[in-house]
């Protein structure tokens, strides 16, 4: 990718390789896939040896406290993570920094400040870019809807905060429902008809990340709701892409899930080698609509090498 410089020379381990434990939230969706490609090409760049780890389920959150307990006991060299919950990996992560693993938080932060640095997108403001343009869509006297995830996800916490902060500045625009899906397409897909046979009026919906679009996006299809209900998801799997070609969804906020991997792989060796690594990486945003989807620069993030 274009936007991920060279590496130093220094850098490049010799001899027996070091190894580098990536905890994420979940082992599937072209979101993590995508995470996972970038962190592999940074692997072999920088000759270390990677482990991809995740629950089955982004909900799983002892389930991912126990893959840190088990990065730990296994002497990993260093430990990427992006935490299902701010405050409930706290713990293990000073643990593995009392036990002088260095820790990239990547994605979604923790609630330590033992972590080297943090790796991802400025979510906050990925959120306030969404509401500006379901205003933009849905006009200054709207009732909108909020499909967010995992209830206590930092990353999922900022956008939706950032995404009514900037709703607070129009008094006619009314947020009627937030929902939380788990992660679960299916739970998206119900918690959307609930949404819409309560608030039938509703004007529009923002979906927070990959598995809430996907699913929100299908139930407003199903419904016939296309159009009538302005639809702003996170992420661009394949069927985010399909739902915008066919008007489902109006636009999509996109990531740079390929940098998030390659560039914490790469603190991440920095942090093994003791030299100092900048405190925060912002990989960036942006808004992707049927407008400019086709630009030579957005189509390289849209679609990696390798899917």
């Amino acid at each position: 990718m274009g936007s991920c410089s060279s590496s130093p020379p220094n850098l490049r381990a010799s001899g027996k390789p070091r190894t580098i434990d990536m905890i994420v939230k979940m082992n599937h969706g072209d979101y993590w896939n995508t995470v996972k490609m970038g962190a592999e090409v940074a692997a072999k760049e920088f000759n270390v040896q990677l482990t991809f780890k995740a629950p089955d389920n982004e909900s799983d959150i002892d389930g991912q406290i126990r893959l840190m307990d088990q990065s730990i006991q296994n002497k990993a060299d260093a430990i990427i993570l992006s935490a299902s919950d701010y405050m409930k990996l706290a713990q293990v992560t000073d643990r593995a920094a009392y036990y002088k693993i260095p820790v990239i938080s990547m994605d979604s932060e923790v609630a330590s400040a033992r972590v080297k640095t943090f790796v991802g997108t400025n979510n906050y403001e990925a959120g306030q870019k969404a509401a500006e343009r379901m205003v933009a869509l849905t006009g200054t006297n709207s009732r909108i809807g909020v499909m967010n995830f995992v209830q206590g996800s930092k990353n999922g916490d900022e956008r939706e905060e950032g995404f009514m902060d900037y709703i607070a500045r129009f008094p006619g625009v009314q947020v009627v429902a937030v929902e939380y899906c788990q992660s679960n397409e299916q739970l998206a897909r119900e918690l959307t008809r609930k949404m819409l046979n309560e608030h039938p009026d509703i004007n529009g919906i923002v979906a927070l990340n990959e598995v809430a679009s996907i699913g929100t996006g299908e139930e407003i299809q199903k419904l016939g709701a296309g159009g009538r209900v302005k639809l702003i998801t996170f992420d661009s799997p394949a069927k985010v892409m399909e739902l915008l070609q066919e008007g489902i969804v109006q636009a999509t906020v996109i990531q740079n899930p390929f940098n998030n991997g390659y560039l914490a792989v790469q603190h991440a060796v920095e942090a093994m080698e003791g030299l100092d690594v900048p405190e925060r990486i912002d990989t960036k945003s942006k808004i992707i609509d049927l407008d400019n989807m086709l630009w030579p620069e957005n189509q390289k993030q849209l679609f990696p090498f390798v899917r």
